[in-house]
């Protein structure tokens, strides 16, 4: 009987697991290219660039009171329509190259998609794994999750070193081969929606914001991510594409090697979740963050200035710098985490989780308009400059966990 009970269980995470392969290859095709996008068909500059953030995040920013008014649908019911608006964005995007505002219109879109999914991401995948060997199945999912961003940008790399890809065309194959995965995506949501009227944790929820004392420091370590993922997302990029000149093909390439270090990392940093539980962990991120941005800095002054070539070593090193960038930005797992162990009531992981990630938005709304005028004003290496210091803010959030709470909490997650 016990094992009846299991066998369907294992079906769901065998579809889940499948979601988050296929999910993670659309945003390959997608989200990892738009800085391309912009350059190459709207020849945008970087103060257009941190503007187009507003459209890209004001979803974030909405996400908490989206997931709120809708939560009688359903986690499932929601991601669904969460991978339709994904694919109604890049489908338009993909087929036509409208004028700017109009494109910053279906930009808004696709964003909208991409954030109100993310949260339900892992709270399905919470209720769908349990309590027992969180962080490794975490690890796991997130290890598949950027196998399949690897493997997109394999397909990019080779798109665009062929010329069969290419921004400057009116189709733009990066974008409809991502609005083709969310749609598989969406699909294999239905599918689970039937197993999830027996079995699992998500159920229908009423209107609902949470905002408690006991989450504070997880709403700390949310709003110092918006900081991070934006100025590494788009102003990290943007030194490659502006100041180094470098293409499409270039920057899928890091994203091939940091992904496919990460297949490796992601596990290995949710079984270390299970081990030691996740203060330490936030600890090194924050160190890690402080670190990349110094360097950063003084590597994208020497590039602006023509001090350092922008070939050989120096390039070398800013690749470098680039990829572990990106490799510390995946350990959103230990913050997840983190707040599954703080849980007061496991109703509260969607919302708070749609909570963070709106207050995360708000932080990165501002910090891509105000990045863009430091670049223009001041010059791009102040830009890091201030991540690193902003980056202090994670080793104190770290810090205020409660070590003792936070390793029984894992033990029994």
């Amino acid at each position: 009987m016990e094992k009846q009970e299991q066998a369907p269980a294992s079906k769901e995470l065998k579809i889940f697991f499948a979601i988050v392969a296929i999910y993670g290859f659309a945003m390959g095709m997608t989200d990892s290219v738009i800085s391309n996008f912009f350059m190459d068909a709207y020849n945008v500059t970087a103060v257009q660039r941190g503007f187009l953030e507003f459209p890209r995040e004001l979803p974030g920013l909405l996400c908490f009171l989206i997931i709120a008014l809708t939560s009688a649908l359903g986690d499932v019911r929601l991601a669904i329509i969460s991978q339709l608006l994904f694919a109604f964005g890049a489908l338009v995007l993909g087929l036509f190259t409208p004028t700017f505002a109009i494109m910053a219109l279906f930009v808004f879109i696709n964003s909208l998609g991409m954030h109100v999914f993310f949260p339900l991401q892992d709270s399905i995948g919470m209720s769908i794994i349990g309590k027992n060997g969180l962080g490794k199945r975490m690890g796991q999912y997130n290890g598949i999750r950027t196998a399949f961003l690897m493997l997109a940008g394999i397909v990019v790399f080779i798109g665009f070193r062929t010329g069969f890809f290419s921004f400057k065309t009116q189709i733009k194959m990066p974008f409809i081969l991502g609005a083709a995965a969310s749609i598989a995506v969406a699909a294999l949501f239905f599918l689970l929606y039937k197993k999830y009227k027996v079995y699992g944790e998500v159920r229908k929820k009423q209107f609902r914001i949470i905002i408690k004392k006991e989450y504070k420091i997880y709403y700390v370590l949310a709003i110092l991510v918006g900081v991070h993922r934006q100025i590494m997302f788009v102003f990290g990029p943007w030194v490659l594409i502006e100041i180094l000149r470098r293409q499409a093909d270039t920057l899928a390439f890091l994203g091939i090697i940091s992904s496919f270090l990460g297949i490796f990392m992601l596990p290995a940093v949710g079984r270390l979740i299970d081990r030691f539980g996740t203060k330490r962990l936030l600890l090194a991120e924050g160190f890690v963050f402080i670190f990349v941005y110094i360097i950063y800095g003084i590597l994208t002054r020497g590039f602006a200035s023509g001090t350092l070539a922008h070939a050989g070593l120096p390039l070398i090193i800013i690749f470098g710098f680039f990829i572990l960038d990106r490799l510390a930005m995946q350990l959103g797992l230990v913050r997840v985490a983190y707040l599954r162990s703080i849980a007061v009531d496991p109703a509260d992981i969607t919302p708070t989780l749609s909570t963070g990630l709106s207050m995360d938005h708000v932080v990165s709304i501002i910090c891509a308009y105000l990045g863009g005028l430091v670049w223009f004003q001041f010059g791009a290496q102040y830009v890091f400059y201030a991540a690193a210091v902003l980056s202090i803010g994670n080793v104190v959030a770290a810090l205020m966990i409660k070590q003792k709470r936070m390793n029984t909490a894992c033990k029994t997650a």
